[in-house]
């Protein structure tokens, strides 16, 4: 059998920022029709290299050579690279909200004639591009009407207008559901056979990897490290893969912890927040659930199920409309109103968007982590700059955040780093209970297990934690108890020692009891 000609050649590629060595020598090669996977830790390189290759950072701003279809290639920007073939669909999307579907796919690629859209043929192409990645909505429709999941095809529909020989695809699933990931996968499948193409998706989640990928790159500290085939004669498992990303064996996803649970902290009773829009309608109703010193305890429910919205309601009332119901700090009525009131009473709410709620992006580390305590740093109104850079360093040590120095603009951080930013901020409040919303979403495996360690050190310290999750696995491993969430109602709760997946789902999908006629 002759050898097969890779579509991609990627050759010592090597890429500086001040300070940090990004990608050292780094290798890749993908063959045509395959879907090539590239993982590692947050920070690893993964997405720089991607930026590398579709012109993001151009030719001259790094080392080394890109062979595409047998052609050294060096792109000076996106519009070259695409030019060859080459399209990128980044984790954050680049729609534009109010224009329709079909402007959005044509956008920079407008079906004119002599310069008048002809439009369509605009709405034309759209729907025969939309039917090849499975969405069914019209071309006219405004971006801002519909779901995420349904943008992400958008975005592909865009780069199938392109003619696109290689699909990039950074972290696709990132902020999907489960039901619209795997949509996603099957299309990415379809396209593979069907069509032929040839895709590159990064990703975190290893079993997703496993499912769809023909061959996986591990890159770690901005090298790579192995190639491997997922459908040769051994199959690959995620833990060789883990192995490969964090340079160790991780026997146990969730590190050990024995718990020292002490007296209540947070008690929340009939809780009930109506839409702010849809005033009629409850996403929390007479919700009451609990938080002991030292304990550590899950929220579970599938989306929609109202997890979010009674977090951030009673945080500050930063969510909802007629909000009634009590809340108890050390079995005392508490005002937790607003914001301010909430903090004061000592609760911190980590947010499940720390990109756009959790942190300031184009502000430094050290800004960050003091942002939501300036008073303990301040006096008559001034802050004291030594001190905040006491406190920030102390946290970037503590927290192992991986950055040269406090000064660094949270926005350069890799995913993982930010998340231990939020961590520190609230920390630094000194909280009797932290709520955290999804606080490993996005994450490696290997800085998920530092968080892990994080939070089983704030309920040793005996701190309440409340974590929100919807990897069931996760809250299996770390919680001590797990309550369960449906439509707004909480459905039950379960010790750790009697709950599994299985109980679990059924008091997530346990529906609302009709009330007698």
């Amino acid at each position: 059998m002759s050898p097969r000609t890779p579509i991609l050649q990627m050759v010592d590629i090597t890429k500086e920022f001040p300070g940090v060595k990004a990608l050292s020598q780094v290798n890749l090669t993908v063959y045509p029709g395959e879907i090539h996977a590239i993982c590692g830790e947050n920070g690893a390189g993964k997405s720089t290299l991607m930026k590398v290759l579709s012109g993001v950072y151009p030719a001259g701003t790094y080392d080394g050579e890109i062979h595409f279809n047998g052609e050294l290639c060096q792109f000076r920007g996106i519009r070259d690279s695409e030019h060859k073939g080459i399209a990128i669909i980044h984790q954050e999307l680049a729609l534009s909200p109010y224009l329709s579907i079909a402007e959005n796919i044509f956008l920079g690629n407008e079906q004119a004639t002599r310069g008048v859209i002809d439009w369509n043929r605009t709405n034309a192409e759209a729907a025969r591009l939309l039917r090849m990645v499975g969405l069914d909505s019209e071309p006219t429709t405004r971006i801002v009407d519909i779901g995420v999941g349904r943008q992400q095809l958008v975005e592909i529909a865009k780069a199938l207008s392109k003619e696109v020989k290689l699909l990039i695809l950074d972290e696709p699933t990132a902020a999907l559901n489960d039901e619209d990931s795997a949509n996603l996968l099957s299309l990415m499948r379809k396209l593979r056979d069907e069509e032929g193409m040839t895709m590159i998706m990064i990703s975190h989640k290893l079993n997703e990897i496993a499912a769809v990928s023909d061959a996986v790159t591990v890159i770690r500290d901005g090298q790579t490290i192995k190639t491997l085939e997922m459908k040769g004669e051994k199959p690959v498992t995620e833990d060789e893969i883990i192995a490969l990303m964090v340079g160790r064996s991780l026997e146990n996803r969730f590190p050990d912890h024995t718990p020292t649970i002490g007296a209540e902290i947070l008690r929340i009773e009939n809780w009930t927040v109506h839409h702010p829009l849809q005033m009629e309608r409850r996403v929390v109703d007479d919700a009451s659930l609990s938080v002991r010193a030292g304990e550590i305890v899950g929220l579970a429910g599938l989306m929609g199920a109202g997890r979010t919205e009674l977090a951030m309601s009673v945080f500050g009332r930063t969510y909802g409309a007629n909000i009634s119901g009590t809340v108890h700090m050390h079995g005392k009525p508490t005002d937790t109103s607003t914001v301010g009131k909430a903090i004061a009473a000592g609760i911190a709410y980590a947010t499940e968007d720390r990109k756009r709620y959790g942190l300031n992006l184009i502000q430094p580390i050290k800004t960050n982590i003091v942002a939501a305590a300036l008073s303990k740093l301040s006096r008559r109104g001034v802050v004291d700059r030594n001190e905040e850079i006491r406190v920030s360093e102390g946290y970037r040590r503590e927290m192992r955040i991986k950055s040269p120095s406090i000064d660094v603009l949270a926005g350069q951080l890799s995913g993982g780093n930010q998340q231990k930013v939020v961590l520190s901020k609230w920390i630094f409040t000194d909280p009797d209970v932290l709520i955290l919303d999804e606080p490993t979403r996005g994450i490696d495996v290997g800085a998920k297990y530092e968080i892990y360690q994080i939070i089983n050190a704030l309920a040793d310290s005996g701190k309440g934690v409340l974590v929100i999750s919807s990897e069931l696995p996760e809250l299996l491993g770390i919680c001590d108890r797990i309550y369960t969430m449906s439509q707004g109602r909480i459905t039950g709760y379960l010790d750790r020692a009697d709950a599994d997946q299985e109980k679990l789902m059924v008091l997530m999908t346990k529906e609302r009891e009709r009330a007698a006629s």
